[in-house]
C-alpha cells in the first residue's frame, strides 16, 4: 500500500505520463506549442484561462481547446506549404527536331520547391522522371594489368571501336576512355629490387615498370585512337594477389577534369582477375594516413600512392555517388561472390562473369548497362537533425513501394514515366530556426532536385507581440497571442514574480484556502503567491478556482456518466439541462416516457417521477401502469356488453340500455372489415365465445377525445355438428380390425407353442437308451442254470 502523498505522486507522474502531445509540452509561449506537435494549438483570447489555470493550459488539441470555450477564431494552428519555384516540363534528346545539349535534357521534374515545415506535419509532393531518349554516355574502362591479365588485354585492344559499333545502336552521343592500375609501389606489395622495379616479370617477359594508377586516355569519342592507345600498353607485375583498384576508382571518380566527365550518363568499368585491398591494408606498408578522396594525378600518374591509404569502401560510395558515376565490374568466375558482396554495398553498381580471355566483354557491359538504366534509384543528401524523409514509388504497371523500395523503380524503358510521392517531416524546430537545404537525385543522373526547407517556429501573432507590456506587470515580459512571455528571471501568468521570491512563506500563505495547511488544496503549485493548478491526464479534466479547490471531474456520476450524460460539473457540482434536475442529472422532467397506450401520464394509475412512473394503484404495474395481471382483460370485460348490444343475447342483455351504453357500437358484415392496428393507433382486437359455442369478434378502441369505439362483425362462427355415419362406419372397422388382429396374434402364438412340444418330443426321442426293435417288457421263458461242480469232464 501507498501513503496518501505517494499515491498522489503516483497518480500525477501517470498523467503526465498519458497526457497528449500537447498538453504534455506544458509550453509557455505560442512558438513552444506548435513544436510540441502537428494537433497543437495555442488560444489567443486573453480572458481564456480561468482562475487558477496554468499558462500552458492554452496549448492542447484544437477540439478540446474549442470545448474549453476557445472560438476558433482565437486559435494559432499555422500549417505548412508545398512552394514548386522552377518546374520545367520533361524531354527527350530531340525537341522540335533540334537535338538538344546534354545540360537541356530534362528527365525530373520539378526541379527547385520550398518547404514551409511545421513540427509533426508531413509536408508532400510528387517528383515525376521519364527515361530520355538517346541520352548521352561516357564510359570509363579501367583495367588491371598485372601479369595474369595478359591475354586479357589482346582483346582489349580492339575494344574502342567495337564497342563503339555497339553502342552507336543506344546513343548517338558516346566516348570512352582508358586507365590501369597494379598495385602500390612499396614493399610488400611489389618488389622494391632495382631489376624488378624495371621488370617485375621473369627475365623471358618484356614488362613495364609497376604503378599504382594511369590514365592512359581520357574520354573521347575516336575509337580508333582508343585501340591505338591501348595497343601501346604493356603487363606490369606485382607480389601479392590483391590489386590496388580502389585507389585507381578513387582517382577516377574526384578527377573530374583530367578524365574528361561530362554531365551525362557516367559508366566506369572495373575489369580485374584478382581481389582488392581496402583501408587498413597501407599498414603492410608503413602507410597509416587515410586516404584523403581528392584528385592526385600528375602527367597522368597517381603520384601519392605511397603516402595515402587505400578508401574505404564507405569512402569510394560517397563519392562514387557524388560524382554520379554507375560502376560495372567485370570480373572472373573465381572472384563473381566477392565483387557481388560489393556490388550490394555500392548503389548503382552491377557484375558481370568475364571470360578468362575478357573475350565476352562487349557484351557484358551492354548487358550491365542496360540493368543499370533500367532502375531509377533516389538518393537524398544529408538530412538536418530532426528531419526525415520518406518515400512511396508508382512504378510501371501499378507496382508501389514503400519504405527502402519507394525510393526505387525497375524494369525501366527509355520513354517511361514514373512518379514518387516524397514526404519531408520535421520535428522540433531544426537549425534553429534557419532555412536549409537538401538535394534529391536519380542514382547516376546529374539532374537533382533542390528543396528549400523553411521551418515555422513562431505563430503569426509573434510579429504583434508588444514589448515591455505593462499587461505583463510593469513591462517585464512581451505580450503576445494572448498571454505575457516572460523576461529572463521573472515568472507567473503575468510575470509578476522574480525567481528568487518564488519559495517564500509570505507568497505560500497566499495559497492555503481558510488558513488551512494544504497549499493550493495539493492540486496545485504555488507560483508567486498565486496557485497554478495541475494537469489531468485527459485534457478535457481541469482543476480551477483561486485555490484549485474546483473540478470538472469529481460530481456525482449516474450509469457511470458524469451528472448522468445531462450536464456539466463545475466546481464539483452538477449544472443540469434542461428538462434534468438531481444531484447527477439523473432525474428527466420529460413525461413522455411515462405516458401509456391512451395518452395518459401512467395509465391515469400513478404518477411520473424522473421519467419513471410510480404505480399508485398496487394491482397495476409496467413501465406506464398498464399491465394488472389480476384484472379481466380488455376483452372479457367488455364482452357481455358488446354481445347484448350487437346481438341482444348475453347475461346483461335485460340491463342492457343501462349498463352498457358507454361505447359507439359500428357493425360490419364480416370480420375482415374490422379495422387493423395500422387504422387506429390504441386498438384491442377480441375473439369470445357465447351461449351457443358461436365465435363472434369485435375490436375496442379509446379515442383521443377518450370516448370508446366499438366495431363488431356481425357473422358468427359457429361449430358444425357431428357427422354420424362415419363415427359409426370408423367404430365397426376399428372393432373388426382389433379382432383380427387378436385372432392373428393368437394363432401365431400357437403355431410357435406347438413347434417347441414338437422340437421337445424329438429330443426325447434321440436321448432314449433302448433298442427300436426290442419289446422292453418282453420276458424270456429259457433258464439256464450252471452246475457249480461241473468241471466240464
Amino acid at each position: 500500500e501507498h501513503t496518501r502523498p505517494e499515491a498522489d505522486k503516483i497518480l500525477l507522474i501517470l498523467s503526465r505520463s498519458y497526457g497528449n502531445e500537447c498538453t504534455k509540452a506544458s509550453a509557455q509561449s505560442c512558438g513552444e506549442c506548435i513544436q510540441a506537435g502537428e494537433k497543437c494549438g495555442w488560444c489567443t483570447d486573453e480572458g481564456f484561462l480561468k482562475e487558477g489555470e496554468q499558462k500552458s493550459t492554452r496549448c492542447d488539441e484544437i477540439e478540446a481547446l474549442i470545448k474549453k470555450g476557445c472560438t476558433k477564431a482565437s486559435i494559432e494552428d499555422p500549417r505548412g506549404t508545398v512552394t514548386v519555384n522552377k518546374n520545367q516540363s520533361l524531354t527527350d534528346r530531340t525537341k522540335d527536331g533540334v537535338k538538344l545539349k546534354p545540360d537541356q535534357i530534362t528527365q525530373i521534374q520539378p526541379q527547385k520547391l520550398s518547404l514551409d515545415l511545421r513540427s509533426g506535419e508531413a509536408q508532400k509532393f510528387i517528383l515525376t522522371f521519364k527515361r530520355a531518349e538517346d541520352y548521352p554516355i561516357d564510359l570509363y574502362y579501367l583495367m588491371d594489368l598485372s601479369y595474369s591479365m595478359k591475354d586479357d588485354l589482346e582483346n582489349v585492344k580492339n575494344l574502342g571501336t567495337d564497342l563503339m559499333s555497339e553502342m552507336q545502336k543506344i546513343t548517338s552521343d558516346f566516348r570512352i576512355g582508358f586507365g590501369s592500375f597494379v598495385e602500390k609501389t612499396v614493399m610488400p606489395y611489389i618488389s622494391t629490387t632495382p631489376a624488378k622495379l624495371l621488370n617485375p616479370c621473369t627475365s623471358d617477359q618484356n614488362c613495364t615498370s609497376p604503378f599504382s594508377y594511369k590514365n592512359v586516355l581520357s574520354l573521347t569519342s575516336d575509337g580508333t585512337q582508343f585501340n591505338n592507345l591501348v595497343s601501346k600498353q604493356q603487363i606490369s607485375g606485382n607480389l601479392d594477389s590483391p590489386e590496388g583498384g580502389f585507389d585507381a576508382i578513387m582517382q577516377v571518380a574526384v578527377c573530374a577534369n583530367q578524365i574528361g566527365w561530362r554531365n551525362v550518363t557516367r559508366l566506369l568499368v572495373f575489369s580485374t582477375d584478382a581481389g582488392f585491398h581496402f583501408a587498413g591494408d597501407g599498414k603492410l606498408g608503413g602507410i597509416v594516413l587515410p586516404n584523403d578522396g581528392k584528385c592526385h594525378l600528375q602527367d597522368n600518374m597517381y603520384t601519392m600512392s605511397h603516402y595515402y591509404d587505400y578508401p574505404s569502401i564507405a569512402h569510394l560510395v560517397q563519392k562514387l555517388s557524388e560524382n554520379n558515376i554507375q560502376t560495372i565490374f567485370a570480373v572472373t568466375k573465381e572472384f563473381q561472390p566477392v565483387y557481388q558482396e560489393l556490388k550490394n554495398l555500392i548503389p548503382k553498381s552491377a557484375v558481370g562473369t568475364l571470360s578468362s580471355d575478357s573475350g565476352n566483354v562487349i557484351k557484358l557491359i551492354i548487358d550491365a548497362y542496360n540493368s543499370l538504366s533500367s532502375e531509377i534509384i533516389l538518393e537524398n543528401s544529408r538530412l538536418p537533425e530532426g528531419v526525415s524523409i520518406s518515400y512511396i514509388s508508382h512504378c510501371k504497371n501499378g507496382v508501389s513501394g514503400t519504405g527502402e523500395n519507394g525510393r526505387k523503380c525497375s524494369n525501366i524503358s527509355i520513354g517511361d514515366q514514373v512518379t514518387f510521392e516524397v514526404a519531408v517531416t520535421a520535428k522540433g524546430c531544426p537549425s534553429k530556426g534557419k532555412s536549409e537545404t537538401i538535394k534529391i537525385k536519380p542514382l547516376g543522373f546529374t539532374e537533382e532536385v533542390e528543396i528549400v526547407l523553411n521551418f515555422i517556429c513562431e505563430c503569426e501573432c509573434h510579429k504583434e507581440g508588444i514589448p515591455n507590456s505593462p499587461a505583463c506587470h510593469f513591462g517585464n515580459g512581451t505580450l503576445e497571442c494572448g498571454a505575457c512571455r516572460c523576461n529572463e528571471g521573472r515568472i507567473g501568468r503575468v510575470c509578476e514574480c522574480s525567481k528568487d521570491e518564488v519559495r517564500t512563506e509570505d507568497l505560500d500563505a497566499n495559497c492555503r484556502m481558510d488558513n488551512g495547511t494544504d497549499i493550493c488544496s495539493n492540486n496545485g503549485d504555488c507560483v508567486c503567491g498565486t496557485c497554478e493548478c495541475q494537469k489531468r491526464d485527459n485534457p478535457e479534466e481541469r482543476y480551477s478556482g483561486k485555490f484549485c479547490e474546483c473540478d470538472n471531474f469529481s460530481c456525482d456520476r449516474s450509469n457511470n456518466k458524469l451528472c448522468g450524460g445531462h450536464g456539466r460539473c463545475e466546481c464539483r457540482k452538477c449544472i443540469c439541462d434542461a428538462n434534468y434536475t438531481g444531484s447527477a442529472c439523473d432525474c428527466s422532467l420529460d413525461t413522455s416516457t411515462c405516458l401509456a397506450s391512451n395518452k395518459q401520464i401512467c395509465n391515469g394509475r400513478g404518477t411520473c417521477e424522473c421519467g419513471v412512473c410510480k404505480c399508485t394503484d398496487s394491482k397495476f404495474q409496467g413501465p406506464t401502469c398498464e399491465i394488472c395481471p389480476t384484472c379481466p382483460g380488455v376483452c372479457t370485460e367488455h364482452k357481455d356488453c358488446v354481445q347484448c348490444r350487437a346481438f341482444g343475447t348475453g347475461d346483461k342483455k335485460d340491463t342492457c340500455e343501462k349498463e352498457c351504453s358507454y361505447f359507439n357500437l359500428i357493425t360490419k358484415k364480416k370480420k375482415e372489415e374490422l379495422p387493423q392496428p395500422n387504422d387506429q393507433p390504441y386498438i384491442n382486437h377480441c375473439k369470445e365465445r357465447d351461449a351457443n359455442d358461436c365465435w363472434f369478434f369485435f375490436t375496442y378502441a379509446t379515442r383521443n377525445d377518450s370516448t370508446v369505439e366499438v366495431h363488431v362483425a356481425e357473422e358468427l362462427e359457429c361449430p358444425s355438428g357431428p357427422d354420424i355415419i362415419p363415427i359409426v362406419a370408423g367404430v365397426v372397422a376399428g372393432i373388426v380390425l382389433i379382432g383380427l388382429a387378436l385372432l392373428l396374434i393368437w394363432k401365431l402364438l400357437m403355431i410357435i407353442h406347438d413347434r417347441r412340444e414338437f422340437a421337445k418330443f424329438e429330443k426325447e426321442k434321440m436321448n432314449a437308451k433302448w433298442d427300436a426293435g426290442e419289446n422292453p417288457i418282453y420276458k424270456s421263458a429259457v433258464t439256464t442254470v450252471v452246475n457249480p461242480k461241473y468241471e466240464g469232464k
